[in-house]
C-alpha cells in the first residue's frame, strides 16, 4: 500500500473521530463507542460476516423509543400538507399486497412523520436508521407483516396528528411499533440462546 493511500485512510479515520493524530508523536485509535457518530451504525451491523445481535437490539430499542416521540412532535408541528401526504401514504399502504413494498411505504410514512416533527436531530437519526434497515427489508418481510399489515394503526397516528393531540399520537405510535419490536426482540433472543 502506498504512503499517500495510508495518509488518506488515516485522514478519513481522523475526520470520523476514530483515530487521533498528534503531529510528531503518535496515532491513537479511539473508542468508537465514545467518539463515533450514528454514521458508523450501518457498518456495525455485521461483525466478521455475522449479524451483531446487540446492534440490532439497539436499533429496535431506538425505533420503539423514538417513534412515539417523533409522532408526538408531529402532532405539535406538522403542517397540513404533511398530514395530507400521511393520509395518502396510508391509503396506498392499505391497498398494497406485497410485504416488502408495504415496508417501503411504512418507511415513507415515518419519513413524513419525521418531516412533521421538524427536528433535525431526529431527522439525522432516522436517516441513519433507515439506511441501516433498508438492505434487510426482504429478510424482515415475514416478521414485519404484523406491523405493516395494519393500516388502521397507521391511520390512528395520522388522525391524532391531524387533531393536534400529541398524547394520542404517541400512544398510537407505541401501539403500532411495540408488537413487531417485541417479536423481533424474541427472535433475536432465540438466536443467541445456546
Amino acid at each position: 500500500m502506498s504512503r499517500p493511500a495510508v495518509r488518506e485512510a488515516i485522514k478519513r479515520l481522523t475526520e470520523a473521530g476514530l483515530v487521533e493524530v498528534r503531529q510528531g508523536d503518535s496515532t491513537t485509535v479511539r473508542d468508537f463507542r465514545k467518539h463515533a457518530g450514528l454514521d458508523l451504525l450501518p457498518r456495525l451491523l455485521l461483525r466478521a460476516g455475522e449479524l451483531d445481535v446487540t446492534v440490532v437490539r439497539s436499533i429496535l430499542e431506538t425505533r420503539l423509543h423514538n417513534g412515539p416521540k417523533v409522532a408526538e412532535l408531529a402532532a405539535h408541528r406538522a403542517p397540513s400538507e404533511v398530514v395530507a401526504q400521511l393520509g395518502r401514504t396510508v391509503d396506498t399502504l392499505a391497498a398494497e399486497p406485497d410485504p416488502v413494498e408495504q415496508q417501503r411505504l411504512a418507511l415513507t410514512f415515518w419519513d413524513l412523520i419525521v418531516d412533521g416533527a421538524d427536528s433535525i436531530a431526529f431527522r439525522l437519526m432516522y436517516n441513519t436508521l433507515r439506511q441501516t434497515y433498508e438492505p434487510a427489508l426482504p429478510a424482515l418481510a415475514t416478521m414485519m407483516a404484523a406491523e405493516v399489515g395494519r393500516p388502521e394503526a397507521y391511520r390512528r397516528i395520522v388522525e391524532a396528528i391531524e387533531a393536534g393531540d400529541p398524547t394520542a399520537a404517541s400512544c398510537a405510535a407505541q401501539d403500532l411499533l411495540e408488537p413487531a419490536t417485541n417479536a423481533l426482540m424474541s427472535a433475536l433472543e432465540a438466536l443467541v440462546q445456546p
